[in-house]
C-alpha cells in the first residue's frame, strides 16, 4: 500500500543516516508493522551500510514468543522460496556457534532467550553450589541489523530485559510499535537509548567531553575521566523528562522540552494511524457494543454480600488512616468483586490446596500465566504483578514482605508440562460438575454465539477475559452446546499456543478461540475472526484495544463486532468509568506526572467503593 511504500523509502533512508541508523515504526496496530520490516530486509538483503562493522549481513528480530512462528509465516506468505534464510533461535536445540547462525539472513529470538543469556553471561547460574558463567552467543555477534517487535516490551529501561537489549551490538536498530507510550513519557527513553543516538541516548560530564551509554557510579565513585557522579547528567533527563515532570507541559521549561522531545521524535519515529489511513487501508466497519445484563437474584445477593464485605474492610482502612499502607488488601477485595461479576465461582473455588507444584499467582488466585517470582519466592502473573506494582504497591500480598521483582525476567512457568498438567490446574477439577450452575454472563455470551451461529455458521469469534479459570468455566458451558473452541492462555508454551492458533485459523469445525488477555492480548493475526467478545474490563483501556486489534487488522474484510458485557451497578462500570478518566488524560496530559496513568489514586479507591 502506499503508506508502507513511503515508510520502505524512509526506513532505508534512516539505515543510510549514519545520525540514526534505523528509528521506530510506531504504525498503528494491525497496519502491517511486520510486512513493512520484512520489505526492508528483502530490498537490502546481502548489503551493509556505510561504514558497517557487522560480522554478515543477518538481522536479528527479537519478538514475544507467541509472535516467532508469526514472523516465519508472514515471511514464507510474502517472499519467494528460499529469498530469506529464517531461523527460529529459540528451545533447546538452538546453534552453539556463531558461524552456522550467520548463515541465515534472519535469526528470531523471543525476548526470555535474550535475557537469559546475559543474565547467564554477565552473573552467571548455580550449579552443584558453585556460580558457573556461561557466553552469550547473540550478544558475541555484531549484527548488520537488530528488529525490537512489540519494542514497549523495554519500556522499563532498568529492566534485565532492556539491559539485555541494550548489549546487543548492530549497525542498524528498529523498534516496532503500536504503543511507544503507554504509561509515561520516560518509557521513550528505552527506546532512543537502543538507538544509541547522539546526544539523546548519552550521559555526559559538566567538566569534560566524556561521554558514556551507560550511568557508571552504581559501584564506584568516580569515572574514568576522573571526575565523580555529582559532574555527571543524563542528556534525556536534564532536557526533557525533569522539566516535564516538574513544570508539565505549561510551564516555559515544560513547553521547551515539549519542543524538544517533538523535534526527537520526528526525526526517529514514523507513526500512522488508521485512521489517517483509513483510504489506503479500506478496512470495513468496526462496531464496538457494550451489552448490559443484571444478575439473577443469586448472583446479586453474592455480589451484594461480597461488596458489602469488602466496603466495611476498605472504610476500616479509611477510618485508621491506614489506606495507602493496606494496597495489597484493597487489590484482593477489588479482585473478588470483579470476579464475583462473572460467575461467583471464581470466588468459592479460587484456589483449595493441592500440595502439588502448581503454580498460583498471588494477586489473583488463578494458575500464573507467564509467571515471574518474586525474591519472596511467591509467584505472580506477570500482567497482574505489573497491575499490582503501578498501583504503588511495595509488598508481597502473600507473605507482606518489601516485593522485589524483575518484570521481565524470563518466565519460571511449566512450559514443557503437558495438557494432563495444565487440566490438573483448571477450576473444573475443584467444581461438582453434577451440579453445574451457570452465570448472567456466561449465558449472555451464550446467547450472542448462538446468534452468531445462526445468521453465519462459518462465522469465528474471540473471547477474552483476565481469568483463565473463566475461560474454563466458559469452555466447559460451549462443548454442552456443541459449539467447537480452542484456548490460549500463559500455561502453554510456544508449540502448544501455536497449534491452538493454527487449529483456530484452518479447522471449519472450530469456530471460538477462548484467549487471555494476559497471554494473547498482543502479537497474534487472527483476522479469520470477525467476531470478539470481552468478558471483563481491565484497568488499562490500551489493554482492551490491543485485544480487538488481534482482528481489526490488514487483511480483514468482513465487518468487525465487538461486544463487551459489563454488568450494570457493579465494579465493572465503575472500572469503566476510570477507563474514560485514563483515555481523557492520557490525551491532555501525557507526561504531567510521572506516574498518573498507571496508579490508582486514593480518590480512585474511594470512587470503586462509593
Amino acid at each position: 500500500m502506499n503508506f508502507q511504500k513511503e515508510s520502505l523509502h524512509w526506513m532505508i533512508n534512516q539505515e543510510n543516516d549514519e545520525r540514526f541508523r534505523g528509528g521506530v515504526l510506531a504504525d498503528d496496530m494491525g497496519m502491517g508493522k511486520t510486512l513493512q520490516a520484512i520489505c526492508l530486509l528483502l530490498k537490502t538483503r546481502g548489503s551493509k551500510v556505510k561504514n558497517a562493522k557487522a560480522d554478515a549481513s543477518s538481522t536479528l528480530v527479537i519478538a514475544p514468543v507467541v509472535a516467532l512462528q508469526q514472523w516465519e509465516n508472514e515471511i514464507t506468505k510474502y517472499c519467494k522460496p528460499n529469498s530469506l534464510k529464517v531461523l527460529i533461535y529459540h528451545g533447546s536445540n538452538r546453534p552453539t556457534d556463531a558461524k552456522s547462525l550467520l548463515e541465515y539472513d534472519i535469526i528470531l529470538t523471543s525476548y526470555s532467550i535474550i535475557e537469559t543469556d546475559h543474565r547467564y553471561e554477565k552473573t552467571g547460574f548455580k550449579r552443584k553450589g558453585e556460580v558457573v558463567k556461561k557466553p552469550s552467543l547473540l550478544h558475541s555477534i555484531h549484527w548488520n541489523r537488530v528488529i525490537l517487535d512489540e519494542a514497549h516490551s523495554i519500556k522499563d529501561r532498568t529492566s534485565s530485559t532492556a539491559r539485555a537489549v541494550f548489549n546487543l551490538n548492530s549497525d542498524s536498530k528498529w523498534s516496532l510499535t503500536g504503543t511507544p507510550l503507554q504509561n509515561r513519557i520516560g518509557e521513550l527513553f528505552s527506546l532512543v537509548r537502543f538507538l544509541r543516538i547522539t546526544p539523546w541516548s548519552f550521559y555526559y560530564c559538566k567538566k569534560c567531553d566524556c561521554k558514556s551509554l551507560v550511568w557508571k557510579f552504581m559501584s564506584k565513585k568516580t569515572c574514568e575521566c576522573g571526575h565523580n557522579a555529582m559532574s555527571h547528567f543524563s542528556w534525556w533527563n536534564k532536557n526533557i523528562l525533569n522539566p516535564i515532570k516538574k513544570h508539565g507541559m505549561n510551564g516555559k521549561e515544560g513547553e521547551k522540552a515539549m519542543k524538544v522531545l517533538k523535534f526527537i521524535l520526528t526525526r526517529i519515529m514514523l507513526r500512522r494511524t488508521k485512521v489517517e489511513k483509513a483510504e489506503d487501508m479500506s478496512l470495513p466497519p468496526r462496531i464496538i457494543r457494550i451489552r448490559y445484563d443484571d444478575l439473577d437474584p443469586e448472583e446479586d445477593d453474592f455480589y451484594s454480600a461480597l461488596y458489602s464485605q469488602s466496603k466495611t474492610k476498605f472504610m476500616g482502612f479509611v477510618n485508621a488512616g491506614t489506606l495507602l499502607n493496606n494496597y495489597a488488601h484493597i487489590f484482593d477485595l477489588l479482585l473478588r468483586l470483579r470476579q464475583a461479576v462473572d460467575h461467583p465461582y471464581l470466588v468459592l473455588h479460587s484456589k483449595e490446596s493441592e500440595h502439588g507444584e502448581h503454580q498460583w499467582c498471588a494477586v489473583c488466585q488463578d494458575p500464573a500465566e507467564d509467571p515471574v517470582t518474586a525474591k519472596c519466592k511467591h509467584v505472580f502473573c506477570r500482567m497482574c504483578a505489573e497491575s499490582y506494582i503501578q498501583s504503588s504497591n511495595t509488598t508481597c500480598p502473600s507473605c507482606h514482605k518489601a516485593l522485589t521483582l524483575d518484570l521481565n525476567q524470563k518466565s519460571n512457568g511449566p512450559e514443557e508440562k503437558a495438557k494432563k498438567s495444565r487440566q490438573a490446574q483448571s477450576i473444573l477439577k475443584r467444581v461438582d460438575l453434577t451440579n453445574w450452575r451457570s452465570s448472567t454472563k456466561i449465558e449472555a455470551l451464550m446467547e450472542e454465539l448462538t446468534n452468531i451461529k445462526q445468521k453465519d455458521p462459518n462465522a469465528k469469534c474471540l473471547i477474552f477475559s483476565q481469568f483463565v479459570n473463566f475461560l474454563d468455566l466458559i469452555e466447559w458451558r460451549l462443548k454442552l452446546a456443541g459449539f467447537g473452541c480452542v484456548k490460549l492462555d500463559g500455561r502453554m508454551n510456544a508449540q502448544q499456543k501455536n497449534i491452538a492458533i493454527d487449529k483456530f485459523n484452518t479447522d471449519p469445525n472450530i469456530s471460538v478461540f477462548l484467549i487471555s488477555l494476559k497471554a494473547g492480548g498482543i502479537a497474534l493475526n487472527l483476522t479469520v475472526a470477525n467476531h470478539c467478545f470481552l468478558l471483563d474490563p481491565w484497568w488499562n483501556p490500551a489493554a482492551e484495544f490491543q485485544a480487538i486489534d488481534r482482528i481489526y487488522r490488514l487483511g480483514q474484510y468482513k465487518c468487525i463486532s465487538v461486544v463487551r458485557l459489563i454488568i450494570p451497578n457493579t465494579i465493572e462500570e465503575r472500572i469503566m468509568q476510570l477507563q474514560e478518566k485514563k483515555h481523557l488524560l492520557f490525551n491532555s496530559t501525557v507526561g504531567m506526572d510521572d506516574d498518573a496513568l498507571a496508579r490508582l489514586t486514593v480518590d480512585d479507591l474511594k470512587f470503586l467503593f462509593h
